[in-house]
């Protein structure tokens, strides 16, 4: 059987917990919760540690919480 990649094996993820609302926020903050795959309160989501996903997190850091880092 064929093994896995490296690269893929490598990957990096992250754990990202919402932990506020997004009501009474300005429509960039839920969208970017949206974003994330994130509605309700105390939702958790594993995402690939990107720039981008970082740059979202670190937008909205009020909102949500990182459990874990994973890789």
């Amino acid at each position: 059987m064929a093994a896995k990649k490296t690269t893929e094996a490598a990957k990096k993820t992250i754990v990202v917990k919402q932990v506020r609302s997004a009501a009474r926020r300005p429509a960039v903050q839920t969208a970017t919760l949206k974003g994330l795959g994130l509605n309700k309160l105390n939702r958790t989501r594993e995402l690939e540690d990107t720039p981008s996903v970082r740059g979202m997190v670190n937008a909205i850091s009020h909102l949500v919480v990182i459990v874990e880092e994973r890789g």
